[in-house]
């Protein structure tokens, strides 16, 4: 079974840094770490790559190709499929090629990664009544 087909199923890979994905508020960050997730932070430090991931995740199924994509830029195709490349090489998407399309998908393990990325180690309490 290839990485490809690993990642669509959700199933870790043996070498994907967000599988060791350490809360910051848990433990301070080593440097190996933070070079890991370096390029996940970069990638959707990007506009247009934010708003691409946003459109995958929002997509009906979570998937989309970039036939669906392209039209809400006023960018060429090749442009977006190489801010994909950028998502997938980050780890962030998985893609699949079916015929001439190549669709992308949200990586599930990356998605959990960053939001235990910034996950705090305590959790505010709230109350219904205004303290005023």
């Amino acid at each position: 079974m290839s990485k490809q087909s690993l990642a669509l199923r959700g199933l870790p890979r043996a070498d994907d840094p967000m599988a060791s994905c350490v809360p910051l508020a848990r433990e301070p960050l080593g440097a190996e770490r933070a070079a890991a997730v370096v390029p996940m932070l970069k990638a959707v430090a990007d506009p247009v790559r934010l708003r691409l991931l946003s459109l995958v995740l929002s997509h009906e199924g979570e998937e989309a190709c970039v036939c669906d994509l392209t039209p809400a830029f006023d960018l060429s195709q090749p442009t977006i499929s190489h801010h994909l490349k950028v998502l997938h090489d980050s780890g962030l998407l998985a893609r699949e090629r079916r015929g001439t399309w190549v669709f992308y998908r949200a990586r599930p393990e990356a998605m959990a990664a960053l939001r235990s990325l910034f996950t705090t180690t305590t959790t505010a309490t709230t109350t219904s009544e205004d303290p005023a």
